[in-house]
Formats: C-alpha cells, sequence, structure tokens
C-alpha cells in the first residue's frame, strides 16, 4: 500500500455505504513501515478493487500466544466481485506469510456479510480451528448468547506449501 491509497480506499468504502477506514488504514500504513503489517492493495483499471493484510503476529483469537502471521481485513468492492481479485489478493497474502510461517491463520465472521470470504476460504483449504465461536475476542461457551455483528468469528489455518 501506498499512502496516496488510503484516501482511495477509504472513498471506495464510503461509495460503497459502509463507515471510512481512514485511521484504520493509517494504521496499517504505518504498521508496514514498521514491517508488522504488509498490505496488499488490487487496482483494476486505475480504481482501487480490493485490498488485504498480513499482520506477522496474531493478535486476537486461538492463534495470539503463536508466532504465527495472520492474514487480516480482507476486502473485494461489490462491483470488482467474482473477477478473480480476491484470489489473487490472498495469494499475494500467502506469499508473503509464507515468509515468516509454514502456517498462516484467520479470522472470519459468520454473518452473511462474510459469506463470500466464507466460500473463497473454503475453496483455499482453510480449516477451522476448533476452537468455536468467538466474540469480542472472546471464546462464546455453550449456551452463552452473543450478537450476529463483525464480532462474532471463528478462526481458520491454512497449512502452506
Amino acid at each position: 500500500m501506498k499512502k496516496e491509497d488510503i484516501p482511495k480506499i477509504t472513498n471506495a468504502f464510503l461509495k460503497q455505504g459502509w463507515d471510512s477506514r481512514h485511521e484504520v488504514l493509517e494504521r496499517y500504513w504505518l504498521d508496514q513501515q514498521n514491517k508488522i503489517r504488509y498490505v496488499f492493495v488490487a487496482e483494476l483499471d486505475e480504481d482501487i478493487a480490493g485490498y488485504v493484510t498480513v499482520a506477522k503476529k496474531v493478535k486476537h483469537g486461538p492463534f495470539q500466544e503463536s508466532e504465527l502471521p495472520e492474514i487480516t481485513d480482507f476486502n473485494v468492492f461489490e462491483q470488482y466481485r467474482e473477477k478473480g481479485i480476491g484470489n489473487s489478493l490472498l495469494d499475494a497474502a500467502e506469499n508473503k506469510a509464507v515468509q515468516f510461517s509454514t502456517i498462516v491463520t484467520l479470522g472470519v465472521g459468520l454473518h452473511s456479510g462474510y459469506g463470500a470470504a466464507q466460500r473463497i476460504y473454503a475453496k483455499r483449504g482453510y480449516l477451522p480451528d476448533g476452537s468455536g465461536v468467538w466474540f469480542e475476542n472472546k471464546n462464546i461457551d455453550n449456551g452463552e448468547v452473543c450478537m450476529n455483528n463483525d464480532d462474532l468469528c471463528i478462526y481458520l489455518s491454512k497449512k502452506l506449501r
């Protein structure tokens, strides 16, 4: 990611009716400068089509005590889906992650807005870690109440090469 990508990505979010990601993207850019996160941006016809990040170390979930890398914040904007962009972004992310580990991890939301991501991860060989559902960075016990929003997820991993 280049610094000048930040307003372009932010505008793509707003154009889609999603919340601004400006502050998050600024943090990602600083993380990238410090080599603790890598951000891959896809462009199509000079427009931002999507992006994904790879954090060198997991910060949340069942893998947080490990030294494994994590794919985070995978987004392909709606008008660019079904064009192979998601797979290209994940190829780039996995090629970076394999520089640090033979395993890469990720968390994916459970509501329907994450349906496309759930499907692409399954097709690419990501497997649930078996810890069950997580909500607000906490493992949820059987019978515990939670809300189906962006903070409800499961964690997956994939063996690389």
